[in-house]
């Protein structure tokens, strides 16, 4: 197999930082938009008797567990997965800058969508105004709640990967990368669910603080399980992507002969 030059492998590592970049902002701009306009029932099932007493009657029915979570979260956990696969790749400030990238993604489609709301509609045209109306009506509440917690949350993300990848020497990835996504979506989802409540961005039968932890429970549930199903994938990604790694620090997951690719 022939060996890439110097500019092909350059020009590989771009397409690769865009490509993640790209998956990254449709997966977060998709959440703010479609949010919590529509909960989705992703499993229900009747718990165990010795498990009854363990789970609090907040989130089951007697005996029946039910996991609902708003649809704009079923994306969510893939940006998670690229923020630690650009932090493993390529360093911590190239993730941190696609976590400020993301941020102002979402400025920019706010504005554009407010834009839109105040021009005056073209009566006779427009095949769903009311449609256009309240979509953005959820937008808003979900775009401004989800930033504040989205910056704090993939921030936290970003650092404690890298806390834990300087700690370890660069080994043992399962660490860092669950150490980190585990505890900044527990922040991510208590901050936005709790922004949405307090804004009255939520359903009529959430308005109880009671409601608002069973939301934040399933949210937190969703994603922790999310987290554990991508270790693999990142072990996967970073071994077939380890060719372009560039880490500032030096800390490899995965060794390779740079001499010989770089001739």
């Amino acid at each position: 197999m022939s060996q890439l030059s110097p500019e092909q492998r350059a020009y590989r590592r771009d397409l690769l930082f865009l490509t993640l970049c790209a998956v990254f902002l449709t997966a977060l701009v998709m959440g703010n938009i479609i949010g919590t306009t529509k909960f989705v029932t992703l499993l229900q099932f009747s718990l165990p008797d010795w498990l009854i007493p363990v789970v609090p009657s907040l989130v089951r029915d007697e005996s029946l567990y039910t996991m609902s979570i708003p649809v704009g979260l079923l994306a969510f956990p893939v940006t998670f997965l690229v923020t630690d696969l650009v932090s493993e790749l390529f360093g911590r400030k190239r993730a941190q800058l696609l976590v400020w990238i993301g941020f102002f993604m979402n400025v920019f489609m706010l504005l554009v969508m407010t834009l839109a709301w105040y021009l005056p509609n073209t009566a006779g045209v427009s095949g769903g105004e009311s449609l256009f109306d309240g979509v953005y009506g959820f937008m808003v509440g979900n775009t401004i709640g989800s930033m504040i917690a989205y910056l704090t949350a993939q921030s936290i993300d970003v650092r404690l990967y890298h806390f834990w990848k300087k700690f370890t020497g660069g080994k043992h990835l399962w660490l860092r990368n669950n150490g980190s996504t585990l505890v900044s979506q527990l922040v991510d989802s208590t901050a936005i669910l709790s922004i949405l409540y307090l804004a009255g961005n939520l359903g009529d039968s959430v308005t109880t603080i009671g409601a608002l932890v069973i939301l934040i429970f399933n949210s937190y549930i969703f994603k922790f399980f999310a987290a554990l199903f991508d270790t693999p994938l990142i072990y996967l990604s970073v071994k077939w992507l380890r060719e372009y790694e560039e880490d500032p620090e030096g800390h490899r997951l995965y060794h390779r002969n740079v001499a010989n690719q770089d001739k």
